[in-house]
């Protein structure tokens, strides 16, 4: 009985504990696997570029912003069509499912210029955005089917120059957003060589910097009622570029899908190409008896996020109606 109590606590830092990175991209069905986030470089063939920690990147002004906490240059390049899909498949540094469930995911393109990206300093790179997806129509958030195994999605414009190019993917976990700095950015940079005959470039006025594109300030970045649930949010950074396609940046159109190896079903968003998706520095923590602020949650429209397993819970007041029992 003393046991379980006691153990429930270390299951809770565990799990708090656990942030996540991008663990392998798929670039027109083919699969390339990153290296676990480590202080020293792995040697081994790559094109996602590896960070040093699967911590999460707080201020939007930290130069980590820009491909993750600092990021190796990758040693490969993947080869790449216009029109492609690149599906992301995010982990714990112990490849468990990604533990987050509340906040966008956005992708962004930089032009490497004549550099293979394997030689480009990321720090002088221009973005345009091309997908960001956010809430789907049952208010709950595309991010939380990467907690069910699922992966995200997006596409390569189909009329893009060919070139040297830049993949930033990226989560922004916004669990603590409702107060200054407590936006966690999770971004992943994978090098590509894009091939075909097409000629779109992004306009002048879509490309930005990482730092500069986002502020602390942010609607996207600050979100005092994100977990209300008829939160209209707003996309952080530039719109989607026009080189992406016409869709109306933030609009989500979700549709579900299972994929063959029994993921959870993830879900697509017209922002851009349509793609699927599967301040004061604090930590992540739970939200203390989430079962029994329910009813209150639903009489003011939030919903708070689910962090604790069924199973879990179940151990927790076991544990105590057992130690109230004797």
């Amino acid at each position: 009985m003393y046991a379980s109590m006691l153990f429930i606590p270390l299951l809770l830092v565990s799990y708090v504990s656990a942030h996540g990175f991008v663990h392998s991209v798929a670039i027109g069905g083919k699969t390339f696997t990153g290296n676990t986030p480590s202080g020293q470089r792995n040697n081994r063939n790559t094109v996602i570029r590896q960070i040093r920690t699967q911590d999460p990147t707080k201020g939007a002004r930290n130069p980590d912003v820009n491909c993750g906490p600092g990021a190796f240059v990758a040693s490969d390049v993947a080869d790449a069509n216009p029109g492609d899909t690149l599906t992301f498949d995010w982990r714990t540094a112990d490849l468990s499912f990604w533990p987050h469930n509340t906040g966008p995911m956005l992708t962004y393109l930089a032009d490497c210029g004549n550099t293979p990206c394997s030689d480009f300093d990321s720090t002088k790179a221009r973005w345009f955005k091309i997908h960001q997806v956010g809430k789907k129509n049952g208010g709950e958030w595309a991010q939380a089917d990467l907690m069910r195994g699922g992966k995200v999605s997006a596409k390569l414009p189909e009329n893009i120059r060919p070139g040297n190019y830049l993949v930033r993917h990226e989560i922004i976990a916004l669990h603590l957003a409702q107060n200054q700095g407590g936006a966690e950015f999770y971004p992943s940079c994978t090098q590509v060589r894009i091939g075909g005959s097409g000629t779109g470039v992004p306009s002048a006025d879509e490309l930005v910097s990482f730092p500069g594109a986002y502020s602390d300030n942010d609607a996207g970045i600050l979100v005092r009622n994100v977990f209300d649930n008829n939160l209209n949010y707003q996309f952080p950074g530039p719109a989607v570029s026009r080189l992406a396609g016409t869709a109306a940046p933030g609009d989500s159109t979700p549709s579900s899908t299972k994929t063959s190896s029994g993921s959870k079903p993830t879900s697509t968003s017209s922002s851009g190409n349509s793609g699927s998706s599967s301040g004061p520095k604090k930590t992540c923590r739970l939200r203390k008896n989430a079962s029994k602020a329910a009813p209150a949650a639903a009489s003011t429209g939030e919903v708070y996020p689910r962090h604790i397993s069924r199973v879990m819970r179940r151990i927790a007041f076991d544990g105590l109606d057992a130690h109230h029992s004797s």
